[in-house]
């Protein structure tokens, strides 16, 4: 008999499956948990003290566990043999090209997946959708592990994912909801009562869900099409204020005020970034129009327009308050990461500002306490086409720094990008001190004292904040 109450692994150690697992195997010793990863290099890092992420809290999550109930392997074939639950939590990125590119998800990797267990595993098992995939993802896997030819049985359920970047370890250890989709017949119940007993040794049964399995594949994305439509809300009401005179904030604290609307999501900014929203969104667009509802796809799409819109006008904002130029001088961007306390760069909202201002012929100088030059140059490079290939001269337009202060120095124009805690406490007069003059502050977070910065001597821009030079005393 195994010393085990149960075995799981999970096919692949990116941002979901690796906080997620870390988390199952603290919450239930009983339980051996196994991340697996094809690349040696993942594996590896999760074998260290260098996580390849970073989420607050994990490291400690993982020490706890690992080597007691939690391991990290390459050997997947061995681990879907032994493992009695099957995750799959690999990328499902839009399709670049062919039939739906821009909009459908590639689910390539979901489905390799799904032909290795079939193709290995010995015995039945309990096959999970852990990727944000397409509605009805679980019909095509289904039909893949059922063509195996070792006679075995498989119940797939759908289990989304509704973390958010930075507070991953916080929304694991105690989730608003847990959702579970299964087939509605026994084997199919049983399956997701095997699964919700899992969750069940830290998270109160009223809030683990069970639903069909289409629902539970739609509401993900449903749950980020809404969170990302609240953003793109506010930011087209930001750029209102700044014609007005009005202040998005004293707006955002009023309407968060009504119960009904409620205040969270409602903060506005240069934009939204990450893995999630705008993929998520256009896969919603993409099954919009495969299902013949044009009007339902267009309204959704509107979201991504706005969001692409409120990016376009920071830079033009930088460009138009620096003399309708910004070529040969220096702004530094501090933050690259899409939102504070990860090192994710997916889709990140200053990657599409830095594009822009290197089209500018800006000398950019760029600070962030978690990004790489690598990851930043790897995103850019996959979803700006911007590398050193076709771009000339990219490594003297770009500067990656170490130092905030020396960031900041001897330039024109200092851009707050990221939300980082640490931007908030800054020496503000020594950075003044250090720039060419005027010294221009661009606040794309609304995260600073603006009349502080202003009598230190910033000439000061702020999303949805009025311009100081058309609404003096207001």
């Amino acid at each position: 008999m195994s010393e085990w109450d149960l075995k799981i692994l999970c096919m692949g150690a990116g941002y979901v499956g690796g906080p997620t697992m870390a988390v199952i195997a603290k919450q239930c010793p009983k339980i051996r948990v196994v991340v697996g990863d094809i690349s040696q290099k993942q594996i590896d890092g999760w074998n260290s003290d260098n996580l390849p992420i970073y989420e607050p809290g994990l490291l400690e999550v993982v020490k706890e566990a690992r080597g007691r109930n939690l391991f990290f392997s390459t050997d997947l074939d061995k681990e879907i043999q032994e493992a009695d639950i099957v995750f799959i939590s690999v990328n499902t990125p839009t399709k670049t090209s062919g039939i739906g590119a821009g909009r459908a998800a590639n689910i390539k990797n979901c489905e390799l997946c799904a032909r290795q267990i079939a193709k290995v595993a010995k015995s039945d098992k309990i096959v999970v959708e852990k990727s944000t995939v397409p509605v009805r993802t679980a019909s095509a896997i289904q039909r893949i592990l059922k063509s195996n030819e070792n006679g075995n049985s498989f119940q797939v359920l759908s289990n989304p994912e509704f973390l958010a970047e930075g507070t991953a370890i916080t929304d694991l250890m105690n989730p608003d909801r847990v959702l579970i989709g299964g087939q509605q017949t026994p084997e199919g119940l049983k399956a997701a009562e095997t699964l919700a007993s899992v969750y069940a040794n830290w998270i109160p049964r009223e809030q683990i869900l069970t639903t069909n399995l289409w629902s539970s594949e739609l509401s993900k994305l449903v749950a980020n099409a809404f969170l990302a439509q609240r953003v793109s809300s506010i930011n087209s009401i930001s750029a209102l204020c700044e014609s007005t005179g009005a202040d998005v904030s004293e707006i955002s604290r009023a309407v968060g005020m009504d119960d009904r609307i409620g205040k969270r999501f409602l903060q506005s900014s240069v934009g939204f970034g990450g893995s999630c929203f705008q993929k998520d969104i256009l896969n919603l667009v993409y099954l919009c129009e495969t299902y013949g509802l044009q009007e339902c796809a267009d309204y959704w799409r509107g979201v991504i327009n706005m969001n692409d819109f409120q990016k376009r006008r920071f830079s033009e904002k930088v460009v138009a308050a620096m003399f309708n130029t910004v070529t040969g001088k220096k702004i530094s961007i501090l933050g690259y990461a899409f939102k504070k306390d990860t090192g994710d760069v997916r889709e990140t909202p200053s990657m599409f500002v830095v594009r822009d201002l290197l089209q500018e012929g800006a000398k950019l100088h760029i600070y962030d306490p978690q990004v790489s030059r690598e990851d930043m140059w790897s995103e850019m490079s996959y979803t700006c086409g911007v590398n050193h290939d076709n771009t000339p001269r990219l490594d003297e337009s770009v500067t990656t720094e170490d130092d905030v202060y020396k960031t900041c120095e001897g330039s024109h124009g200092v851009c707050i990008l990221t939300e980082w805690d640490e931007f908030k406490t800054l020496d503000f007069k020594k950075i003044y001190d250090s720039m060419a003059k005027p010294a221009f502050f661009f606040d794309g977070r609304l995260i600073c004292d603006h009349k502080a910065l202003r009598e230190i001597g910033f000439e000061v821009y702020a999303i949805g904040k009025p311009d100081p030079n058309k609404f003096s005393g207001v």
